[in-house]
């Protein structure tokens, strides 16, 4: 990740945090053929000291034999974006940008034994169904040879994270008048993720003049 300005930049501990709220990004490596993808759900957890993200593909994914214990693969989590009209701040000749918060982790792929298959299930149910405001479901509801049959259709990896990078592009290197302009902007947005944002914006910056509810 190229990240444009230090003041952009996300504290690893904040960063691993944010990734661990979303719990959902695209992993990409590449082989032969060039880049492969998958978008996928995702634990972060810890395991001697290391930082391990847990995912699964179905077996028939492309990114499975990739995953050899020696090929690296980036698993980017982005949040909330939004586009900001050069009109929007209060100075003048401001260039149009975009907004956004987003976290790049990388480092070697393990393939699991497949053993290990209903962990990694109860596993990513578990941070899943916490979210809900419901009693969480779990894998031991489910008909046993169905519930078999499932896990047998994939392959867990570990990615063994040894870099972590995240930017927050939220407008910290403008002037505050121009900083309250745009965040007053986005929250009157018709758009969940832009309000999200510019609250963010206005916890950056608290005290000022916003028109935030």
């Amino acid at each position: 990740m190229h990240v444009l300005r230090p003041q952009f930049r996300i504290e690893e501990q904040r960063a691993l945090e944010f990734a661990a709220h979303r719990g959902f990004g695209v992993i990409v490596a590449g082989d032969e053929h060039g880049p492969r993808a998958s978008h996928v759900p995702f634990v972060l957890g810890e395991r001697g000291g290391q930082v391990i993200v847990q995912i699964h593909f179905t077996a028939r994914n492309p990114l499975v034999p990739l995953a050899d214990g020696t090929r690296r693969f980036l698993l980017i989590v982005a949040g909330d974006d939004a586009y900001v009209s050069n009109d929007w701040y209060a100075s003048r000749d401001n260039v149009s940008t975009w907004l956004y918060e987003a976290v790049h982790l990388s480092g070697v792929a393990h393939l699991r034994d497949q053993g290990e298959n209903r962990d990694h299930g109860d596993a990513l149910l578990a941070v899943s169904e916490a979210r809900l405001p419901k009693q969480p479901w779990d894998l031991a509801q489910m008909e046993p040879g169905k519930r078999e049959s499932m896990l047998a259709a994939i392959r867990v990896v570990d990615l063994v994270v040894d870099e972590i990078e995240g930017q927050a592009k939220l407008n910290q290197h403008k002037s505050d008048a121009d900083h309250v302009a745009v965040a007053n902007q986005l929250a009157r947005s018709d758009e969940t993720g832009h309000r999200r944002l510019a609250h963010k914006m206005q916890a950056l910056r608290p005290g000022l003049g916003y028109d935030i509810p």
